[in-house]
This record gives structure tokens, C-alpha cells and sequence, in this order.
């Protein structure tokens, strides 16, 4: 039998040590290095961008000059605070990112562009530089601008951390002087883009954008009266949050999405009755967050209601955040499909 919870029902409470805690890479990046990547012969700017980044990885670890070699100019190798990592979906900048933060000594972060913004939120913006700007090495994955506040909000971010001495490193689809087109009025805030993207040496990698292909097939959803059924049979022994769709994304709006890591914790998988279309797109950006926490930690999903495809609205499918949602619905119909064939997502 399942053990079942609820995650409509828990509300997590955790301090500042424990949200900075859970600033390293998901169990998928849990052990990859430079060496387990695998360039593609074809794109020879994949193995420069390995080699690019594990020179990178030897000047973090290249301690600041003190004393007497301060005194008489002894100094690192002149390089920017920022290394960017440019280049489309699945062509694996997640492995190097994460490989750059196992190849270097800590203190070290490594998270989301979402789940720093959502550490500002929680801890406020002044707490949040003072408690990074104590680590040598500092890694934003899927970097991205969503609106002016976190245009304004990042470029402070990066520079005071750069101010301080922190190693930046980020993955985007996106060029740092790029970021925001489409979603905003970019050129309103040139000058606080133009600050992040100074920050940076950018590296291009190139290879096939494999979304390019499409959304994937969303398995047919469980029918709501086989259900019970099937998570009894598919997740025997393990512990599984079963809430109402409704429920639980009314539920999401009471915790800050920074606690959605520990929303889940010791969870094995998920069943959703119901699954409803989401039509507020302050509701859809939280279950964003949700939807990335749960693949990061390889939870498989049993649900009835509407396939993951119909999971946004067509508008949200083609706004602003797009990317977003995209992403999202591409994982989570991985996770469905674990769910009911077993196959890896």
C-alpha cells in the first residue's frame, strides 16, 4: 500500500540557513563532471565550451591575494566576475553549470534565476547580498528576464555580488544584452540590462534545439474513477501526495515559492485529481515552480482531469512566458509519462 499525504495540508516552515541549503544542483546533476559531458563532434563549440568553463572553475579557485602579494600587486587573472553559457534547449548547459559547481570549492550556490528571485522574496534583498556575497562561486541556471522588477532587481544583485568578489555563473537561450525582448519594454530598461550583461564573458554553444520539434504527446490522463486504483498498484510502499488540482493550486498561493523544495520533501510521487486548465497567469507562474521542483527531483505523477498539454491557455501558450510554460509542460508530461509506463522522464 501507499502511503498517502497531502501537500494541500503542509506548510513548510524554513529558516534562512535552510533556504540557502537547498542552492545546489538536483539529483539529475547530482554527480556529472566535465568529463561525463559528451561533445557533439559536429559543433566544435561544445568542446570549447567545456574548456572554456573548466578554466573558469581554476580562477574561482584561485584564492584573492592577501598581505604581501597584495601589497605588491600580486594579482588574479584578470577576468570578469560572469561566465554565460549561451545557447538553445537540451544541448546540455545544466551539465555544465552543475559540473562547474562540483569542480569548485565552496562556499557555493547554485539555483534557478526563479528560485533566487524568490530568495529575495523570502529574505529580502539586502539579507539576500549579504549571505551570498560570503561564497566564492555563485551559478543561475535558465537565466531570464520576466518583468521590469526583476530586471532591476537582478542587475543589483549581480553587481553588488560582483562588488564583493563572487564568481557569477549563468545558462541562458538568451544573450545577456537580449534579455527581456518580448516581454517587456526592453529598451525602457537597457541600462540595467546593459549592467548584467558587462558582468559576463559570454561562450555560445551551439547544437540542436530539440523543443524545436515540438510539445511531446501527452499520455491520455487516468480516468478519476481508476485512479485510487492505479496508484495503489504503480506506487506500492511509497509515499504519495494525492491532493485536488483545485485544492493544491489554491494551496500554492499561501507558501512562498522558495519553500516549494521542502513542499515536496520525502514526497515518491504525486496523484492530482481533476487537473483543470489554469487560466490566471499569477496561478500558472506559481505552478511553473512547482512543475520544475518536482522534475528536479524525479517525481513521477498519476492524474485524471486534462492531459498536460491543456494545462495553460492557448494565449498563455503563445505570451510572454511562453518559454516557461513550454518547459513546464514538456517535464511534466515526462513525469507523466513515468508515472504510467515506468518510462524515465
Amino acid at each position: 500500500m501507499a502511503q498517502v499525504e497531502h501537500l494541500a495540508e503542509r506548510t513548510p516552515q524554513v529558516s534562512t540557513d535552510e533556504l540557502l541549503k537547498g542552492f545546489f544542483p538536483s539529483p539529475r546533476f547530482g554527480s556529472v563532471s566535465f568529463d561525463s559531458y559528451r561533445p557533439d563532434p559536429s559543433q566544435p563549440s561544445q568542446s570549447q565550451a567545456v574548456s572554456s568553463m573548466r578554466n573558469f572553475a581554476s580562477a574561482v579557485d584561485v584564492p584573492e591575494p592577501t598581505g604581501l602579494r597584495k601589497l605588491f600587486g600580486a594579482k588574479k587573472a584578470d577576468s570578469k566576475a560572469g561566465f554565460y553559457l549561451d545557447g538553445g534547449f537540451g544541448v546540455g548547459k545544466t551539465h555544465l553549470l552543475a559540473s562547474l559547481w562540483h569542480a569548485v570549492e565552496g562556499p557555493k550556490a547554485f539555483g534557478t534565476f526563479v528560485e533566487y528571485t524568490n530568495l529575495v522574496g523570502a529574505l529580502s534583498f539586502r539579507k539576500t547580498v549579504d549571505a551570498l556575497s560570503a561564497y566564492k562561486l555563485v551559478c543561475i541556471d535558465e537565466f531570464e528576464l520576466d518583468d521590469p522588477g526583476d530586471t532591476v532587481l537582478m542587475s543589483r544583485l549581480m553587481r553588488e555580488l560582483a562588488d564583493a568578489g563572487v564568481k557569477l555563473a549563468a545558462t541562458s537561450n538568451t544573450l545577456p544584452g537580449s534579455l527581456g525582448e518580448g516581454r517587456f519594454a526592453a529598451v525602457d530598461f537597457q541600462r540595467e540590462i546593459q549592467v548584467l550583461a558587462d558582468q559576463f564573458d559570454v561562450v555560445r554553444i551551439d547544437g540542436e534545439d530539440y523543443r524545436h520539434r515540438g510539445l511531446p504527446q501527452s499520455p491520455d490522463p487516468v480516468a478519476e474513477e481508476d485512479l485510487a486504483g492505479r496508484v495503489a498498484a504503480e506506487f506500492s510502499g511509497k509515499v504519495v501526495a494525492d491532493d485536488d488540482f483545485s485544492a493544491l493550486i489554491s494551496h500554492l498561493s499561501t507558501v512562498h515559492p522558495s519553500r516549494y523544495r521542502q513542499l515536496i520533501d520525502g514526497v515518491d510521487a504525486v496523484a492530482w485529481h481533476n487537473v483543470e486548465t489554469i487560466t490566471e497567469q499569477s496561478v500558472a507562474l506559481r505552478f511553473v515552480v512547482l512543475a520544475d521542483r518536482l522534475y528536479d527531483k524525479d517525481v513521477p505523477i498519476l492524474a485524471s482531469g486534462v492531459p498536460f498539454d491543456q494545462l495553460f491557455t492557448e494565449e498563455m501558450m503563445n505570451g510572454g512566458y511562453m518559454k516557461k510554460y513550454f518547459r513546464a509542460v514538456s517535464r511534466l508530461t515526462a513525469l507523466a509519462r513515468e508515472g504510467q509506463t515506468g518510462e524515465s522522464a
